[in-house]
């Protein structure tokens, strides 16, 4: 008899407990209030639009007209010295940066045992940029 009223007490402790559970609720919360908006790491950050932006792509290739793969691509805008974007072509010498429209915009490809080359990019329209990259004359002995 002791046995079966505890089993009992515990189903009833249970189904109380997992019943917000299962309609959605967290089990601390009452079904009457609602629970408290947290706020996420996006909603920290400043609310940037992305419609404005416009998608800088392209491929590298080298001397012979073979797609290069790992060739570091730095974009800046013409005005400064410093870049602000940078990434790696794919296995297919591919690559594609977004940035916000507005000014010029100049791409610097460099890659080990080439020459480093840099071309200059209109920032208002979406081009696919062709980087044909030579290599370096001499080299270490």
């Amino acid at each position: 008899m002791h046995r079966q009223r505890c089993v009992i007490i515990l189903a009833a402790i249970l189904t109380t407990t997992s019943l917000p559970l299962l309609a959605g609720q967290d089990a601390g919360t009452s079904a009457g209030t609602p629970p408290a908006p947290s706020e996420s790491s996006s909603s920290r950050k400043s609310k940037r639009s992305h419609a404005d932006d416009f998608l800088i792509r392209g491929t590298v290739f080298n001397d012979r007209g073979l797609a290069l793969q790992g060739v570091k691509l730095r974009i800046r805008r013409a005005d400064q010295k410093k870049p602000h974007w940078e990434t790696y072509t794919n296995f297919r010498g591919e690559f594609a940066v977004r940035v916000p429209k507005g000014p010029d915009y100049e791409i610097a490809a460099e890659s080990k045992g080439f020459a480093k080359q840099s071309q200059a990019i209109n920032g208002q329209s979406e081009e696919n940029v062709v980087l044909h990259m030579q290599p370096v004359s001499g080299g270490k002995k």
